[in-house]
């Protein structure tokens, strides 16, 4: 019986950790526990598991090096930087501004509201990277002015709900800079990795939307004309989007030969920042060259896709650590906040807090796991899932899937802190073992994660939009009329969909790697490189000069003389080193 636990020691301490999670103890805790007691247990039952038992008691000195480990990693830092850029701008006002902006754009389409909060929504996860303060902060804006003009509350929960979990895969996302730390990979590489999913996943909504709009014109309404206070002036808008793209054309012309490949990055600069400081002139001059429509869509969505800008364009361009990015986009959302004057000490004090106490929690999460991972790994627990998972039939194609059949069902229970710290570095071994591109991995495992906020009943960010969203009926403060509440079931349903779309999206990353791997750059086939050797000069007749290779001769006499019929003639006589002479 004992060499039957020794033996399979592993598996049981996968199981014990397993229920104690599903009892709801916290993760730190059962993390830490478990490699605790199992450590103890391993060392005991060493003698009887035929070597597959590593531990010993000396091993516990190495986990103050471990903790030293994490707690100096630098990479890390970049999470309470994000963290607390999201949050300041959350309270800033941006994302009410660009939701007001965007939807007076598209309020003359049906579902306009639901495209402008889908776009808001990328927008907001490329500058905040926080999933609750965009479902928060959409969930009190949007949601009461879908509500007014008529929307279906499924369609209007399903849509701030979805689109706040964006945040999870459009960089800068917090579950990007934990997987690039447990996966051993540059977050530089894995933001550039999923930039392109997460846009596309952004289209899979924006599809989902239109065709719910078609299907069903009633539930998706446009916005009627007496509540689009901007007015009219799209051409306005458009002549201005024209305008500045031939100032940056020019300018990237003009700054080419001294700049070389960075001149396409600045020349956007250049005519961003010039239509932005026109469209703010003819604003404060009341100059009226503009619509109020174009005015308000430049000031308003130039400074957050600055903010990007500065953050992720520093970080692919090789400016800056994605630390260093972080603690610049902090930086950049103070700043935003006193342009905007809501700069206070309680934004600061609220920002700080919260900041700390998620960092708190990942540290907390992230030493349970140090512990965890020990005894996990001397009791060769790594081995016993690198052989289940590779064994598994369907190769590269069978793995991918059945890791990502394994993380859709755990999301049910687990955050993606917990799925990042106790599921992805049990996964390294058997992909790299298989050859797949750990950043492809990565991806497809955030885009993954990304349903543990959809899942019904437990999914954060329906608990959000619970919180914000109205129960009962309620008076409309702008129409006067009583509205009826949203109720949980609804919130429920509308994520049903999305969380469809998410599984998609799943699908699509693994069929299609290529939206991934573009962040390697261009690739070259070994088969195709030819490599030419140059040719030496022929040597002299007789085959015995040196070939010069262009060197002076210095006045050295000549060794040999080209040979006369065959017969080398020296051109020196021949030493005379004081033998006697033999004359037969």
């Amino acid at each position: 019986m004992l060499e039957f636990i020794a033996i399979n020691m592993a598996p049981i301490m996968f199981g014990s950790l397993i229920v104690f999670l599903l009892l709801g103890y916290p993760v730190a805790f059962s993390l830490a526990a478990n490699g605790i007691v199992f450590f103890a247990i391993g060392v005991w039952l060493a003698p009887w598991s035929a070597g597959n038992i590593t531990l010993e008691w000396a091993l516990i000195g190495t986990m103050p090096q471990r903790v030293w480990g994490t707690m100096s990693n630098d990479t890390l830092l970049a999470i309470p930087f994000f963290t607390f850029m999201g949050i300041v701008l959350e309270r800033s006002g941006m994302a009410e501004d660009l939701l007001d902006t965007v939807g007076q754009l598209f309020g003359p389409v049906r579902g306009g509201l639901a495209y402008a909060v889908i776009i808001v929504g990328a927008l907001l996860a490329a500058t905040t990277g926080v999933v609750a303060a965009s479902v928060i902060a959409m969930g009190l804006i949007s949601l009461p002015i879908m509500l007014r003009y008529g929307y279906d509350r499924r369609v209007a929960s399903g849509v701030i709900a979805a689109s706040g979990t964006l945040a999870q895969i459009i960089p800068p996302s917090l579950v990007l800079i934990v997987l690039a730390d447990q996966l051993g990979r540059s977050v530089g590489d894995m933001y550039a990795g999923a930039i392109l999913p997460g846009l596309v996943l952004t289209g899979l909504y924006m599809g989902y939307v239109f065709v719910v709009s078609m299907l069903r014109p009633d539930w998706v309404p446009a916005l009627p004309p007496e509540a689009r206070t901007l007015g009219h002036g799209v051409t306005s808008l458009l002549v201005a989007i024209l305008v500045c793209i031939g100032i940056g054309y020019t300018a990237h012309v003009m700054l080419y030969p001294s700049q070389g490949a960075n001149a396409d990055i600045l020349g956007a600069t250049v005519g961003v920042l010039v239509i932005y400081l026109y469209a703010v002139l003819d604003k404060s001059l009341k100059l009226n060259t503009l619509s109020r429509l174009a005015q308000q869509f430049v000031i308003v969505l130039i400074p957050p896709l600055a903010l990007v800008f500065l953050v992720l364009g520093t970080i692919f361009l090789g400016i800056a650590t994605p630390t260093e990015g972080g603690a610049m986009g902090a930086l950049g959302a103070m700043v935003l906040a006193a342009m905007k004057r809501r700069l206070t000490y309680g934004v600061i004090s609220q920002a700080l807090a919260s900041t700390t106490r998620l960092s708190a929690f990942v540290i907390f999460i992230l030493l349970g796991a140090r512990m965890f991972s020990l005894t996990f790994y001397g009791v060769n627990g790594h081995v016993w899932v690198e052989h289940l998972l590779v064994s598994l039939p369907g190769g590269e194609t069978g793995f991918l899937i059945f890791v990502s059949v394994l993380v859709f069902f755990l999301a049910f229970f687990l955050d993606f802190f917990e799925l990042a710290f106790i599921i992805v570095p049990l996964l390294v071994a058997p992909a790299e073992a298989l050859g797949i591109d750990l950043i492809w991995f990565g991806v497809i495992l955030a885009v993954n994660m990304q349903t543990s906020f959809m899942h019904p009943p437990f999914g954060f960010a329906l608990f959000y939009l619970r919180s914000v969203a109205p129960k009962a009926p309620y008076v409309d403060k702008i129409t006067g009329e009583r509205l009826a509440g949203v109720s949980t079931g609804q919130i429920y349903w509308g994520a049903v969909p999305f969380v469809v779309i998410q599984v998609v999206m799943i699908g699509l990353t693994i069929t299609f790697p290529s939206m991934v791997m573009h962040y390697k750059g261009t690739v070259v086939d070994p088969s195709t490189v030819e490599i030419k050797v140059p040719t030496l000069a022929p040597l002299a007749p007789g085959g015995l000069t040196a070939p010069s290779l262009g060197a002076p001769t210095l006045g050295a006499p000549a060794l040999d003389a080209p040979t006369e019929g065959g017969t080398l003639v020296p051109a020196l006589p021949a030493p005379q080193l004081g033998a006697p002479v033999i004359t037969p």
